[in-house]
């Protein structure tokens, strides 16, 4: 058994052939580009209960050894992976069941009937490999990089493989995000932490194949800055999966749910205070500002426009297409991982930072529900779209961390702050001339009635005023 570590980046064929001749990887190029054709064929039962433990089995053909490789469950964050694997060379291409014993087998799986393990799909081809070694201080640092091209195949569909694969043979794990982000400076590199098993169990079941990562289990006496990092991975990752999914299949809701992650992790990243100094987070928050500020108002005007709509997938392959999103991806994962907001924080940050998740969140929010001043807005609800930064900070915490909390009602409150969220959002337009002609209450008029209403309820509520009291 070893441990896979890899980042695996998706990528045209243009970007590489570019990569073949890139200057980094030149210089750190100690065995020059070798190929090789790999033919992989996936197994499972029919009920898929090795994906489901999320086990992979293949047999691979690999010039003239085959090899029988069981990959099992581990941890993937943000497109950086490292999961046990166990593999065994054989005489002929069939699986040898009797090598999935209790030393490699899932004890999840010890009731399973082998037997009912067949063949499913298959990911056939062409890598190009090259050693990459270069030193990283006192260490060195040696990394497989692997420009993939060929299919997945499964029955009559087929998807294309093409993508760069980084795999750590010695060295820090953080040296496979340094020398991405430095490939994606220039290049358009995509992490995608959905591996070619996943694509094939995609490809057999289109309708019910799923993105979600494991939710994030917080405590109420869990560090602020654990709480922080373990949400941040959580959403970078996600926005990744959904970017790759909705690049697959173009569902408007996907890209609705990546715009969101986005904004989550902006709101959340503003919300810290003095445990992550502005300094800290200028780069992360600039690039999550520009992404946010081509994308939300496109989705918000297709959510009323099948135009917007159907025109939308091009529009994101294009911003896959450019360096941008890669850099964002790759830099953010490099921030997470060295906690750089810690970096150069003082005293009352720190303490801050290395506070109770449940005393830091009722404190903070209660400062910004006092901040957010709710009867000014009832007075003067035309205004309120100018608190939006501060209502969606409220929103993140209270979607992911409501939990840790000893309150009453906090669903509830959370629902109806979502709705304000909304309501706010909506512009209020201006009446046609047959409004302004017309006694009857015009679409601004019932739209500023509904911001009162639901601000009035929001006020009055036990939630609100326990957290107001804090």
């Amino acid at each position: 058994m070893h441990t896979e570590t890899e980042l695996k980046l998706r990528a045209s064929r243009e970007t590489l052939a570019a990569l073949r001749e890139h200057p980094l990887l030149k210089k750190r190029n100690k065995s020059g580009w070798q190929t090789r054709e790999l033919l992989n064929q996936y197994f499972d039962t029919p009920e898929r209960d090795l994906a489901a433990a999320r086990v992979a089995l293949r047999l691979r053909r690999d010039g003239e050894a085959i090899i029988q490789t069981l990959k099992c469950r581990g941890q993937s964050v943000a497109g950086l992976s490292a999961r046990n694997e166990y593999e065994w060379p054989l005489d002929k291409v069939k699986l040898d069941l009797k090598k999935l014993d209790a030393s490699c087998w899932p004890e999840s799986l010890a009731a399973l009937d082998k037997k009912t393990i067949k063949p499913l799909f298959t990911t056939d081809f062409t890598r190009e490999f090259a050693e990459i070694s270069w030193g990283r201080g006192k260490a060195k640092v040696v990394i497989e990089a692997a420009l993939d091209q060929g299919f997945v195949i499964a029955g009559k569909r087929k998807e294309a493989i093409c993508e760069l694969e980084l795999e750590l043979r010695e060295g820090a794990p953080e040296a496979l995000l340094e020398l991405a982000a430095e490939l994606a400076a220039s290049l358009a590199l995509m992490p995608c932490d959905i591996s070619k098993a996943e694509r094939g169990y995609r490809l057999m079941e289109p309708d019910s194949y799923e993105l979600s990562l494991p939710q994030v289990e917080l405590d109420a006496e869990m560090t602020l800055d654990d709480a922080y990092a373990a949400l941040a991975w959580q959403l970078l990752g996600s926005s990744q999966r959904l970017a790759e999914q909705y690049r697959h299949t173009g569902h408007w809701r996907l890209l609705q749910e990546w715009v969101q992650c986005l904004a989550e992790l902006r709101a959340l990243t503003a919300s810290l205070g003095q445990a992550a100094p502005r300094a800290s987070t200028r780069d992360l928050r600039s690039r999550l500002d520009a992404l946010l500020e081509d994308w939300r108002p496109l989705v918000q005007a297709g959510n009323d426009d099948e135009d917007i709509r159907r025109a939308a997938p091009e529009q994101f392959a294009e911003e896959l297409e450019d360096p941008r999103w890669g850099q964002f991806s790759l830099e953010t994962s490099r921030w997470l991982l060295a906690r750089a907001w810690t970096a150069e924080r003082k005293g009352r940050g720190e303490r801050q930072g290395l506070a109770q998740l449940a005393s830091w969140l009722l404190h903070q929010l209660g400062e910004e529900g006092r901040a957010l001043k709710l009867p000014l807005y009832i007075q003067r609800p035309e205004d309120l779209g100018e608190q939006l930064p501060r209502i969606e900070q409220l929103l993140a915490w209270l979607h992911h961390a409501r939990q840790v909390l000893e309150a009453p009602q906090l669903d509830r409150l959370y629902g109806d702050l979502r709705k304000l969220h909304e309501l706010a959002e909506r512009p209020l337009g201006e009446a046609s001339p047959d409004e302004q002609d017309d006694e009857a209450p015009t679409e601004a008029d019932t739209l500023l009635e509904a911001r009162i209403d639901l601000a009035r309820a929001i006020e009055q509520s036990r939630a609100w005023k326990h957290l107001l009291k804090a």
